[in-house]
């Protein structure tokens, strides 16, 4: 499956220490006191999850991290007991926005592994209904391959036209990893518990490996 793949130097491990990095700009960035995170599709945890062990601000750390695999889920249940008890795992759909319920608005969004497995239409619908999500001032941080056709230049046009200023994008060398972090400088918009963000496009479909998405 695909997150076997985190072997030293794969393109996965470069892009878990890409969005790590930018895990923990947008941590030191927070203000003080409670940081909120969502993580849709969170798979393991293991970005976030990576992270908060001695980092300073992980005692201020709580959210909801949802993944629809029971096994990666469990997994990511077992690691946050030790390192981040306050954060809630769920096995469920994280394409559905009520699975966020009572975890919203979030301070930081993680959006991995998503973009290179829906169509063009349910990225730019999620992007469009992230704000929704947010807290004022949110960090969201998202991947998506770099191979061809390039869809990440026209990702980062639809951020900026739903309200984000661009923090970062990285397209790792040598590899199809992009990986980009965004911040909310709109207003937050009205959660709406109905919305679906996205459907997984069948595997056959799908533009690339989730490895690259």
């Amino acid at each position: 499956m695909w997150h076997e793949g985190y072997g030293p130097g794969t393109p996965l491990a470069q892009r878990l220490a890409v969005v790590q990095g930018f895990i923990r700009t947008a941590l030191e960035s927070c203000a003080p006191g409670p940081i909120n995170l969502i993580s849709l599709c969170a798979g393991d945890g293991r970005d976030i999850l990576g992270v908060l062990p001695g980092h300073p601000r992980a005692t201020d750390v709580r959210g909801r991290l949802v993944e629809l695999d029971p096994e990666l889920a469990e997994g990511a249940r077992e690691r946050a007991a030790e390192v981040a008890p306050a954060i809630e795992v769920v096995t469920g759909d994280a394409s559905l926005a009520t699975s966020f319920s009572g975890a919203v608005p979030a301070g930081i969004v993680l959006a991995c592994g998503i973009f290179g497995n829906v169509s063009d239409d349910d990225i730019r619908n999620t992007v469009s209904q992230v704000p929704s999500l947010c807290a004022p001032d949110a960090t969201v941080i998202w991947t998506r391959g770099t191979f061809a056709p390039d869809l990440t230049p026209t990702i980062r046009a639809w951020f900026r036209e739903s309200g984000f200023a661009e923090l970062d994008f990285v397209a790792i060398p040598n590899t199809t990893v992009g990986v980009g972090a965004n911040r909310l400088t709109s207003e937050p918009r009205a959660f709406d518990p109905s919305v679906q963000l996205f459907t997984f496009l069948p595997a056959r479909e799908r533009p690339s490996r989730r490895s690259s998405g």
